[in-house]
């Protein structure tokens, strides 16, 4: 069956002509999808009957189900854990701030990079999501909370660059004039370093946003924190970068977990400085959310701001990640994970 709500218009109105009807109704179609998040064929109401039985017969239509939201009483984030049509389980987040609410997305059905301090790589990767899959957590979202979506981040569970061709169609989707119209610069892309494709993603004239994980100042800590840099060096991820700002324009984030005795000492603060020096960047620091498969532990407060004031003092732009739903399984995987093994204790 054809997945209609990962198509673009023109895909569209080839299928709805091919089906015999008038290339206008592809509009409308388009319109109930992507305006108006829809939820199933029969809501859109200025189709015929059977065009909708047509449409239910031949096509796919992705809607996802909540099966789990929790909403923090500290700051009204709200986690949702959705059921895709196959029985897999992914994890949204909707976070609102002054400037407008946001929504991360995931990209894959968990994650295989392994890096050592994330919930979501655990258990490995399952399955690629669709385009429509990761636009209905944003319309499921919008469904079920009744409000606008200004900004997103690719930053859930898995890595968005592992499903390329996907990403950049669910891109496509989600910035187009007759959909959400959603302006790229309210697009982040997260990506832990696959090289190949973030030079090819600078290559695709986007004015998305791309944040990396980097996580370490060095290529020692870093392969000891993250596999992927066993296949791209540090250096190489640099060059990497410089080209999609080369290219772009777009000033470039780095994300940096920092993780109590591992990465937050003064000499990685200094030594990230000077790796840096010659980006237009900004550092996001975050204090590591502790999981219990791992013995990471969060840096303190007062270290996270030394290490702040040391990237300022070197004239490197550094942030600390506002926390967000630490109360309700906030960060990559975690909830999703706790729900599988409640499940399986369930059924022992």
């Amino acid at each position: 069956m054809t997945d209609i709500k990962s198509l673009t218009k023109d895909e569209l109105t080839s299928l709805i002509k091919d089906m015999g009807e008038p290339g206008f109704r592809a509009g409308q179609i388009y319109d109930w999808m992507h305006k108006k998040q829809a939820g199933s064929f029969e809501e859109m109401t200025n189709l015929s009957k059977g065009l909708r039985e047509k449409l239910t017969a031949e096509c796919e239509f992705v809607c996802l189900k909540i099966v789990r939201v929790q909403e923090s009483k500290i700051d009204g984030t709200r986690k949702y854990l959705f059921e895709l049509s196959d029985g897999n389980l992914i994890e949204s987040v909707f976070m609102k701030y002054r400037f407008g609410n946001s929504v991360c997305v995931s990209s894959q059905v968990g994650c295989r990079m392994g890096c050592r301090f994330c919930a979501s790589t655990i258990d490995g990767v399952e399955r690629n999501l669709a385009p429509s899959e990761i636009l209905d957590q944003i319309y499921a979202i919008m469904r079920d909370t009744g409000e606008k979506v200004s900004r997103v981040v690719v930053m859930g569970s898995g890595e968005p660059l592992d499903n390329y061709d996907n990403i950049l169609k669910f891109v496509r989707l989600l910035t187009d004039e007759n959909g959400l119209n959603m302006g790229q610069r309210n697009l982040t892309i997260s990506t832990c370093g696959i090289v190949p494709n973030m030079r090819k993603l600078a290559d695709e004239e986007l004015s998305i946003n791309l944040a990396i994980s980097l996580h370490a100042s060095n290529q020692q800590k870093r392969q000891e924190l993250m596999p992927i840099a066993n296949q791209y060096s540090i250096d190489e991820l640099l060059d990497a970068c410089r080209y999609y700002f080369d290219k772009t324009g777009r000033q470039l984030t780095f994300e940096y977990s920092l993780v109590g005795g591992v990465n937050d000492t003064d000499e990685d603060a200094d030594e990230l400085a000077g790796i840096l020096k010659d980006l237009n960047c900004v550092v996001n620091l975050i204090p590591v959310n502790p999981i219990k498969e791992r013995d990471y532990v969060e840096s303190t407060a007062e270290r996270v701001q030394a290490f702040k004031r040391m990237l300022e003092k070197r004239r490197i732009n550094a942030t600390v990640r506002r926390e967000m739903g630490r109360d309700i399984d906030g960060a990559c995987g975690q909830l999703r994970r706790r729900h599988i093994e409640n499940n399986q204790e369930e059924n022992k």
